[in-house]
């Protein structure tokens, strides 16, 4: 990495991860939240921003150690070879470049909101219309050409907007709280958790809440871009989540207690707003709020969308980086030091996402479990390089580790499987339909090492079948079969994503990273497991 594009401070990276936090997860979020688990819902965010933490600690130390663009697509290869870096890269993407197109469903679905005849015509209460798609596919240019000029360009309209959509929610919940607060929406209505403890699990998963906190990484991926990453890094990325949580749980906070008991006839689950703080802002009479509201819809998912349009090429530019794209994607402009062809990629698989998923609740879902399955690899992979490349500079060593991976490896596993049946399964399968892609570029390379790569690989698909058979067969309170009951089966997975992860460490080797200033330092290291 030429050390003179490295032209983002901590401050702007720090924004860039609030930017990317604080999205639509907050206009749909507290919604979506409540109608699943209730009052509860506050401690789903709680539980939550504990679970991005603690994932997101593997991955501080290993940005800190390898400052790459794209980096979360890249350390499973280093670690594990070409089958699980491209697994874990695989679905990393997935869950990066599907985000950029529902950032621009919210906003044109809090368009339908409106009073004008032409605005209401744009979403039908679960799909988006076609005038709808056109000013969602319309802000996804807008998205594009924000990056496709400069870095210094996108982290200085990021920084504002990010100073912005962060004022909104503040100024929401003052609002909602002192225009009539009903405590009695906490206990009332079926009680604080109406729906069981189950359900505020599920809700942490399906309900936007991973999907809201996801942005931390892009703070990783814009690592190769960051000046002094070793310290900048990991204190965007702490301080993004610790802010994100605060305004999320107040946001939660106000909404139920602003609820309208006549909204609550039929329990939390009959709550039906199609623009949520919006519409609540009107039924409350704080017309003022819902204007705002309206014109923060635009800028509130526009700063993410801004965000993961330079994250995920900086994605495709690692893959590319690591074999499994052609290395054309992932050329970098020369003056302007952006990868414009990995740009125009996801431009193109942007707007398939737009139209084959035309509603905020269910793509954001599918975003939620995707985003969990990349997340996996990250404690499996720093241990086998804490033991493989012992020898690297680490800027950040993470204490504990030895327990801290493992117990953060179970944590992602009972959220993946938190997220219910069929869509777990039904993810997974969209992670195994890449796989051609990954042959397709081994039968290039002649097959090279294959079968080793294979063997220190095997484990990540061998676990996701795993999960998937457990969420099939687990708790109908998990959407399973009832095969196993409810209790057991939440056990049943910590066990055994226990030995996948002691699988995972034992498997893994080092590939030569393509990464020029390690290079001779790890060239004799051996992808061999040990």
């Amino acid at each position: 990495m030429d050390v003179s594009r490295r032209s983002i401070g901590p401050a702007a990276l720090f924004m860039t991860g609030l930017g990317s936090i604080i999205g639509s997860g907050w206009l749909f979020g507290a919604w979506k939240a409540a109608k699943v688990a209730g009052p509860a819902a506050i401690v789903a965010w709680i539980i939550g921003a504990i679970v991005i933490l603690l994932i997101a600690s593997s991955y501080m130390e290993l940005g800190a150690m390898f400052p790459q663009s794209g980096g979360m697509v890249r350390y499973a290869q280093y670690s594990h070879g070409s089958l699980a870096g491209f697994i874990g890269g695989w679905a990393n993407w997935i869950a990066i470049v599907s985000v950029i197109p529902v950032e621009a469903q919210a906003s044109a679905q809090y368009m339908a909101s409106w009073k004008w005849h032409w605005a209401q015509q744009m979403y039908d209460g679960h799909t988006l219309r076609p005038t709808g798609l056109a000013v969602a596919g319309v802000l996804v240019m807008f998205y594009f050409y924000i990056n496709y000029w400069t870095v210094k360009a996108f982290s200085r309209a990021n920084s504002f907007i990010t100073v912005f959509k962060l004022a909104i929610p503040a100024v929401t919940v003052a609002a909602l709280i002192a225009s009539g607060f009903h405590s009695s929406n906490f206990h009332q209505h079926g009680g604080f958790a109406p729906n069981g403890w189950s359900a505020v699990l599920t809700a942490v998963a399906t309900s936007g809440i991973v999907f809201a906190f996801n942005g931390f990484q892009s703070p990783v991926n814009m690592a190769g871009e960051a000046r002094n990453p070793g310290r900048s890094v990991p204190l965007a990325v702490i301080c993004s989540v610790l802010v994100a949580a605060v305004v999320y749980i107040g946001l939660q906070i106000a909404f139920i207690g602003a609820v309208p008991g006549r909204d609550l006839l039929d329990g939390w689950g009959g709550v039906n707003f199609e623009s949520p703080f919006a519409d609540l802002a009107l039924a409350v009479n704080l017309n003022w709020l819902a204007v705002i509201l309206y014109g923060d819809a635009f800028v509130s998912p526009s700063g993410t969308g801004m965000t993961y349009t330079a994250t995920t090429a900086r994605m495709i530019q690692g893959m590319s980086d690591n074999g499994h794209l052609p290395r054309a994607l992932g050329q970098l402009h020369p003056r302007y030091g952006v990868p414009r062809p990995a740009m125009w990629l996801n431009l193109v698989v942007s707007f398939a996402f737009l139209c084959v998923f035309r509603g905020w609740g269910t793509l954001s879902a599918v975003i939620g479990v995707a985003t969990v399955i990349s997340y996996v690899t990250g404690p499996v992979c720093v241990v086998v390089l804490r033991r493989t490349a012992a020898d690297l500079a680490r800027p950040l060593k993470l204490k504990g580790l030895p327990l801290l991976a493992p117990a953060t490896f179970v944590l992602a596993s009972e959220v993946l499987y938190w997220s219910r049946w069929p869509l777990t399964g039904q993810v997974i399968l969209i992670m195994v339909i890449g796989l051609p892609v990954y042959l397709y570029y081994q039968f290039k390379g002649g097959f090279a090492d294959f079968a080793r790569h294979v063997r220190s690989g095997i484990w990540l698909p061998a676990y996701l079948l795993w999960l998937a058979l457990l969420s099939a067969t687990g708790s109908s309170k998990f959407g399973g079969h009832g095969l196993v009951p409810y209790g057991w089966d939440m056990a049943l997975v910590a066990v055994s994503s226990l030995a996948f992860y002691y699988w995972g460490v034992r498997s893994g080797g080092l590939t030569e990273p393509t990464f020029p200033e390690l290079t001779a330092t790890v060239a004799e290291k051996d992808l061999s497991p040990l």
